[in-house]
């Protein structure tokens, strides 16, 4: 009897160990995600959230919330939000993370992983899985925020209602709607237009109205958003991309269990793996396309310039002599950025990117 009493003692203190771990968890985890759920980027999210709860038979479920809803569509504001716990989870842009964290603008120093006979999307690869990327993962989470993966926006190309533009004097006065980060302000100031910040939805009405001429973003942004039924025209140019990250809340990490955190992580790597392959599908050498046929999950848009072009859009597609000259015209703002940046990581990324080509 005395046996029996203390397996059953045993079991009792050993089931007050797990339960507490379970019965702590939220009803509901909030996802951050900035445009809408159709994008590359919102259905990556989604997708995440969807595996999360499937894997761990419901005991986490991630709600994403689109659209800015979480920062009020104040973008730049997330970082902190997400470090202070208003926020649980997100798929964030280094974009909007940068001005919190500096290293975030190594990916936006343009021209820097295009052009000069270099692969794109392999020098993107090697930055992320090298020491540069360690570097920018580390200068993150030195700020208080978890990162748990890598994602895509993807290259960022330049549409506009007036002209095409092959060279940086086509440029020349055009108002231009950038995003909230001042080395933005300074590579369209290099080249010559009038670069506006507004968010998106101000931005739409802006083109509508013909006050801001153009704007620049990725296709995975560019097509779900319509951006033909504002402008005729788009320059193929690579000029910066954004990658995405996918954190946590370090205080939400730790109060799952080590095998909910390995759950996590492996939904982490499927998702990370589709929602990059829909960010470059279409404009890569095919890598992206195989892997969402591999994963039964094929867009209906596989050819982004040719669904532009057939909705009337003319696209200019640079030399790279052409690719050069906006080179040269922005490197005063390269320059100066990797100055801010941090000289060393610059030369860790550079030799990333040299170790790929």
């Amino acid at each position: 009897m005395r046996k029996g009493m203390a397996l059953l003692l045993t079991a009792l203190l050993l089931a007050a160990l797990v339960v507490p771990a379970t019965a702590a968890y939220k009803d509901e985890y909030k996802l951050d995600v900035v445009p809408g759920p159709t994008t590359a980027w919102g259905l990556g999210a989604q997708y995440f959230a969807d595996i999360v709860k499937d894997k761990t038979e419901g005991r986490i479920v991630i709600k994403p919330y689109f659209g800015s809803q979480l920062s009020a569509g104040k973008q730049t504001s997330a970082f902190l939000l997400l470090r202070n716990g208003a926020i649980d989870f997100a798929l964030q842009s280094t974009i909007n993370w940068s001005p919190q964290v500096k290293e975030l603008n190594l990916p936006a120093l343009p021209f820097f992983l295009a052009g000069s006979g270099k692969d794109r999307f392999k020098a993107m690869d090697a930055v992320k899985a090298g020491k540069a990327g360690k570097m920018m993962i580390d200068a993150v989470e030195n700020k208080g925020v978890k990162f748990l993966g890598w994602g895509e926006n993807g290259f960022r190309e330049l549409t506009n209602s007036k002209k095409p533009v092959a060279a940086p004097s086509d440029m020349d006065g055009l108002k231009i709607r950038v995003v909230g980060s001042p080395i933005y302000i300074d590579t369209f100031k290099a080249l010559g237009a009038n670069p506006v910040n507004m968010n998106w939805a101000e931005a739409t009405t802006a083109f509508q109205q013909g006050v801001v001429d153009g704007q620049e973003n990725p296709m995975g942004i560019l097509i779900p958003s319509k951006i033909y039924d504002y402008h005729k025209y788009i320059t193929e140019w690579h000029y910066v991309i954004d990658p995405l990250l996918f954190a946590v809340n370090p205080d939400v990490w730790k109060s799952f269990s080590p095998e909910d955190q390995a759950i996590l992580m492996e939904c982490i790597g499927l998702a990370s793996r589709y929602q990059t392959a829909l960010a470059r599908v279409g404009l890569d050498d095919g890598s992206a396309l195989a892997v969402l046929q591999e994963m039964g999950m094929v867009p209906e848009i596989v050819d982004p310039y040719k669904a532009l072009t057939e909705k009337g859009m003319e696209v200019t597609f640079l030399s790279e002599e052409q690719m050069a000259a906006f080179r040269e015209k922005t490197q005063p703002v390269f320059e100066k950025w990797a100055k801010e940046i941090g000289e060393e990581l610059v030369k860790a990324a550079q030799e990333d990117i040299a170790s790929v080509q």
